[in-house]
């Protein structure tokens, strides 16, 4: 269907259990932020919605190898190089897991100097979720790589199976470790540990152990330094640009912090609500990636094309139709969250203008996820370090004067619509063909 069936129904398809994986991704940080916010405090919130950018850098190195993986994979399927796509899978897993093996100890290290700059209401609970969330890192890293396997293959539904899974777990032990022993912010911690080393297994064994036509092979294994070579070649970009992208948020949190926990946490709040309406719209970047990254492969650039426009069409419909839900339930549900009247007063007036741009933020994303399918991974990394530091930090430098904290939000809106229409102008521009190198990377049986 990819490469011969109907465009729009194939993006649907494709696209639909990536959207629900995107809403029961989304559905985790609101789970967390339900049980913190009630039964740990306000000040364990702040922590938590400080600490997420700087977690989120770490993981850069995953995303960056995942954006590789997605791209190398496609292309060689689309080429029917299938033994090489199951090559360069085993390699960028086995990577990854290394990779994410070396950021764990530097994220506690950091723990402590990025601690210490904080005001000491939130300082012990920043110190603690980042020191205790190092021991997480080497298995989230391993689901960002299976994610973009199965998402190259034309199995979207695989990551959304492991999502949900990992949903009712972090329900399950949030319960026991937030909501029974009462241990608060280490709770979390532990929570997620749980959840993330028992999905890392059942990862394992579908991945290496259970047969199927995607299984990969492990014995025998040694690093190829050519697949190695193009793969960091293709991702260090999306790495820096994951990077960047969220360094501009850790600043932007810098910003709002100097309003006290309380801003803080209203901010948290509407960010936990709006995941939700940013990932349905930008999850169709998923699918136009996979279906630009095969049809160029097979040398067919105008499908790629096509696929990307209605990718953004369907985007936009997906975000109109969010916003026409969250807007009117705003009140409702983060009055979920807490009922302190400070708080809501920020969560309220940020859910708003938070919603409201989230057209803008898909359709960026979905001709994002074609730069990707092309091998062109330079392009998402100039147009987030754009939307986050030039458009978004600038704007809130600038206005902070005039619009005080809601300067924030409203620099969130301007950004992600200047952007929409950056990238619109460079893909009226892109030649639909791919820049991989692929000639170097032999095709050997698994």
């Amino acid at each position: 269907m990819i490469l011969n069936g109907s465009i729009t129904k194939t993006i649907l398809m494709l696209s639909m259990p990536t959207m629900l994986m995107g809403l029961i991704q989304s559905m985790i940080p609101v789970i967390d932020g339900l049980f913190i916010n009630n039964l740990a405090g306000t000040d364990a919130a702040s922590a938590i919605t400080y600490c997420t950018p700087i977690i989120m850098m770490m993981t850069a190195l995953a995303q960056g190898l995942s954006v590789a993986g997605m791209a190398m994979i496609g292309q060689m399927n689309g080429r029917g190089e299938i033994n090489t796509a199951k090559q360069v899978a085993t390699q960028i897993f086995v990577a990854t897991f290394f990779v994410g093996c070396l950021a764990a100890p530097l994220l506690a290290i950091l723990s402590i100097p990025i601690s210490g700059g904080v005001n000491s209401d939130i300082s012990h609970n920043v110190f603690l979720y980042l020191a205790l969330s190092s021991i997480v890192q080497p298995f989230s890293f391993l689901e960002f790589v299976y994610n973009a396997i199965k998402n190259a293959n034309g199995k979207p539904e695989a990551p959304f199976v492991r999502m949900l899974i990992m949903l009712f777990l972090k329900i399950a032990f949030n319960f026991i470790f937030i909501g029974v022993l009462g241990y608060g912010i280490i709770g979390s911690v532990v929570a997620s540990f749980i959840a993330n080393l028992l999905i890392s297994v059942w990862m394992f064994f579908e991945l290496f152990v259970m047969k199927s036509e995607d299984r990969l092979e492990i014995r025998g294994f040694r690093f190829d330094l050519e697949i190695i070579k193009e793969m960091f070649k293709i991702g260090i970009p999306a790495m820096i640009s994951t990077v960047m992208l969220n360094l501009g948020f850790f600043l932007i949190n810098n910003e709002t912090e100097k309003y006290g926990s309380v801003t803080l946490n209203g901010q948290g709040i509407a960010n936990n609500i709006t995941a939700v309406c940013f990932i349905l719209p930008s999850s169709f970047g998923t699918s136009v990636t996979t279906m630009v990254s095969m049809n160029v492969g097979a040398g067919n650039g105008l499908k790629a094309k096509k696929a990307c426009l209605v990718g953004c069409f369907v985007s936009a419909v997906t975000a109109v139709v969010l916003i026409a839900v969250i807007v009117p339930l705003a009140p409702y549900l983060t009055i979920l969250f807490t009922r302190q009247p400070d708080v809501l007063l920020v969560a309220n007036k940020a859910l708003h203008i938070y919603t409201f741009s989230v057209v803008g933020f898909g359709i960026c994303m979905v001709e994002l996820g074609a730069f990707i399918g092309l091998g062109r991974t330079v392009v998402p990394l100039i147009v987030n370090i754009l939307r986050v530091w030039a458009l978004r930090y600038v704007f809130i430098l600038a206005t902070e004067r005039f619009l005080g904290v809601y300067s924030v939000f409203w620099g969130n809106l301007f950004s992600n619509y200047m952007a929409a229409a950056i990238t619109t102008i460079l893909l009226l521009r892109v030649t639909w063909v791919s820049v991989i190198d692929t000639k170097s990377i032999q095709s050997v049986d698994v």
